[in-house]
């Protein structure tokens, strides 16, 4: 299996944008406990226009990360590992039992309580994260489990991405909706047309978001529907989409995500842990990301075999694929966007957020852990 450049530098980004986001992480924690904790904290809050710093990263800059994803989905669709139905159907399948799992465990813990609208917490795989982790274990990662955990990331995003869509949607102002729909249809139109000049798409990127911001839809959805308009042509590196992605992908991984990392984790750890730890919401994080991802990815992957709808790329066997569905216990990004859509409680967001982050540091651990042994077992073999 060949990786194209675009992937490698896809790739090579979210790695270096993953120890990025542990060290925002690790610096945020520690202010937010420390003498500073208020005025961090209160940082975060400053108004700017109408709306505060947080809410701006957020809804704001988030969608430009969505645009990112958006843009490397098209690409995985039309040129990459879901282009062929048969080898799609192995991420597909073991992200949507990465997503239905783990929704299952948090549903079991919270049915009936307050907390149940967070079921969409730990479906989720953080993308700079789990491939920050693989990235240490160096050349000894074999390119299809990085394609294979990418894909399996992206198509996991695009379920949280429906997800926050269809269910974490309040109320919904008809004519902006509208409004911003007719701007992405005339986006349509213009890709039909062979309109192949970014700035024009760009522009109505920007009112299509605005629109959709005060539609009641989250305004980030607009990133990946402006990322199906631009033109995609046949993927070369002289196309607007080859283009607009490789320019976004630094500010992206070093600036975004690190400032939404920053803004998102100011968290402050409360004196009881045992007691927030013993919640149904906290039992259902944990367990959804660190048992759920990894049976539900292992689960559904195994079963598209076994039904020979699909077939284990060469260098690819099922303890790799172990390994992946451990860190796809990885949530961190996108668990902690729906748990600010899910809750309106800022207890319940603080803690749900501190649950988030022990889960994914379990997750990682274990499969880094795991598969170091894994990979490092197999090269001994290699060289016997």
């Amino acid at each position: 299996m060949k990786a194209t450049q675009l992937f490698k530098s896809f790739f090579d980004s979210e790695k270096a944008g993953g120890l990025v986001l542990l060290i925002c992480t690790v610096v945020s924690l520690i202010i937010s406990n420390s003498a500073f904790s208020r005025a961090y904290l209160s940082m975060w809050h400053f108004e700017i226009g109408s709306h505060s710093a947080e809410h701006w990263i957020n809804d704001g800059l988030m969608a430009i990360f969505f645009l990112l994803i958006g843009l490397e989905l098209e690409r995985e669709v039309y040129i990459g590992e879901l282009s062929k139905i048969r080898d799609a159907i192995l991420p597909i399948s073991g992200a949507l039992g990465g997503m239905l799992i783990p929704a299952l465990f948090y549903f079991a813990f919270n049915f009936g309580t307050k907390t149940q609208h967070g079921i969409g917490i730990p479906m989720a795989t953080d993308i700079a994260f789990a491939i920050g982790i693989l990235s240490l274990l160096g050349n000894k990662v074999p390119v299809s489990l990085k394609v294979f955990l990418t894909a399996l990331a992206v198509i996991d995003d695009l379920g949280a991405i429906v997800l926050i869509a269809v269910f974490y949607t309040k109320t919904i102002y008809f004519i902006n909706l509208i409004i911003s729909l007719s701007i992405f249809g005339i986006l349509l139109v213009m890709n039909k047309l062979k309109v192949k000049i970014l700035l024009p798409y760009l522009i109505g990127g920007v009112f299509m978001w605005y629109f959709m911001l005060n539609s009641g839809v989250h305004a980030t959805i607009t990133g990946v529907l402006l990322a199906f308009a631009i033109p995609f042509g046949d993927g070369s590196s002289k196309t607007v989409s080859y283009q607009l992605q490789h320019y976004l992908h630094k500010p992206v991984a070093f600036i975004i995500i690190p400032l939404f990392a920053l803004s998102n984790t100011a968290i402050v750890i409360g004196k009881d842990l045992i007691h927030t730890i013993s919640e149904n919401y906290s039992l259902g994080i944990i367990f959804g990301l660190v048992l759920g991802k990894p049976i539900g990815i292992v689960t559904f992957s195994y079963l598209a075999v076994i039904t020979k709808l699909t077939t284990l790329p060469e260098e690819l066997n099922w303890k790799k694929i172990i390994g992946v569905g451990l860190l796809g216990g990885i949530g961190f990004t996108m668990s902690i966007f729906v748990t600010l859509l899910a809750f309106d409680d800022n207890e319940i967001i603080n803690n749900s957020k501190f649950m988030i982050l022990i889960a994914s540091l379990i997750s990682g651990v274990i499969g880094f852990i795991w598969l170091y042994k894994i990979l490092s077992h197999e090269k001994n073999i290699e060289k016997d």
